[in-house]
């Protein structure tokens, strides 16, 4: 098989929810990978019997050089692909012409977009930053033009922000691993259980889904919110009184916990504002959900649609208060086999559409016609 380098920008001990089960498991049908890690504690390149190479944070700017002193042979690697960093896509590109890899730029999410639309949102946004911006996407469309093959993570991504890209583009979502699927722990009280997972932040406005909640026609729920912004969380709270006694807070400290919080809901929440940062792509916990056949109140765009159905495989609504409420009214006065057979349908709907295993196959194809 064809030797495969996937260079990414994340710490060795981070959750890998999506690179771990991809480029990890299913890719490596198809080619003998390596994938690169980095650490902030370790002085020296280290080696794992699962292909995986923990590179010190020290050396990040000079990867390449790093990894052939450590005896890896780069002329072996048919690919090399990189992860978000166009730092090390860079030097990546720099030197390709001394081996015969063919260069490949994966791009999960716009963290710097994110970042700059966060700061609007705090009002903290300056012409600098505009102007930064624009000036650093033009170097990353110049530099994933000079690649073999582009990754985003889907093409309204691409269309959003990249628009002006012109390399051969294959899209590599979110999905789901169908080897680990998790047990729906159908809990014996009559309350449904609503459960929330992710970052709380101004651009979110998890307040309006707050605002949803409190002005419900009945108190028969739990909303469970597992969040690493528990200061936020608690200051949006201090406006929300009323809804102390149908709210339990959790920080779920690694994947498997959160996992098995999502298990012991009923429907997980994953709607947000209508902008295009939300729009281009499917959130890791709408996965996270489906993985335990956790059905899913999630925004009402194309993205969303294009794969799940309203009230058959998921619930659909607009990101406004009175819409998200009757939306919730309408899941409470569902019955608890109802509400189950929508999450069943949405599990079974990924695995004929979002599963790595298919996800792997194909970009192994799209990789060998290169």
């Amino acid at each position: 098989m064809s030797n495969f380098l996937y260079i990414t920008d994340q710490d060795e001990y981070s959750d890998h929810s999506f690179i771990g089960p991809l480029f990890q498991k299913y890719l490596t049908k198809h080619f003998d990978i390596n994938t690169t890690f980095f650490s902030n504690t370790k002085e020296n390149i280290e080696f794992e019997e699962n292909g995986r190479i923990i590179i010190p944070k020290k050396f990040q700017n000079n990867i390449l050089e790093e990894l052939q002193k450590a005896g890896i042979n780069l002329e072996k690697f048919e690919f090399v692909v990189i992860r978000n960093n166009t730092d090390l896509l860079k030097e990546v590109l720099d030197k390709k012409q001394n081996y015969n890899f063919k260069v490949g730029f994966r791009l999960s999410f716009p963290k710097r977009i994110a970042k700059l639309q966060t700061d609007e949102a705090n009002n903290k946004k300056t012409l600098f930053d505009v102007i930064s911006n624009k000036i650093k996407t033009f170097t990353e469309i110049s530099l994933i033009n000079k690649c073999d093959i582009f990754l985003p993570t889907s093409f309204q991504m691409k269309d959003d922000y990249f628009k002006d890209v012109k390399t051969r583009s294959f899209v590599i979502p979110s999905a789901i691993d169908p080897d680990n699927l998790h047990e729906n722990i159908q809990h014996e009280s009559s309350e449904k259980r609503f459960f929330y997972a992710g970052t709380l932040d101004k651009l979110r406005e998890f307040e309006i889904i707050l605002e949803a909640f409190s002005n419900i026609n009945s108190s028969n729920y739990k909303l469970m919110i597992s969040t690493k912004d528990p200061e936020y969380l608690e200051k949006l709270l201090e406006d929300f009184e009323n809804l102390s006694n149908n709210i339990e807070v959790y920080n779920a400290t690694n994947r498997d916990e959160l996992l098995e919080l999502i298990a012991k809901a009923d429907v997980g929440i994953a709607t947000l504002p209508d902008i295009a940062l939300f729009n281009s792509s499917t959130p890791m916990k709408v996965l996270d959900y489906y993985s335990s056949a956790i059905p899913c109140i999630m925004s009402n765009n194309e993205n969303n649609t294009s794969i799940f159905e309203d009230n058959i495989s998921a619930w659909f609504t607009n990101f406004d208060e009175d819409s998200i409420r009757k939306k919730l009214e309408q899941i409470i006065n569902l019955s608890k086999d109802e509400v189950a057979k929508v999450g069943q349908n949405g599990q079974n709907r990924l695995l004929s559409v979002r599963n790595y295993e298919r996800i792997a196959a194909d970009l192994a194809h799209q990789l060998n016609i290169l």
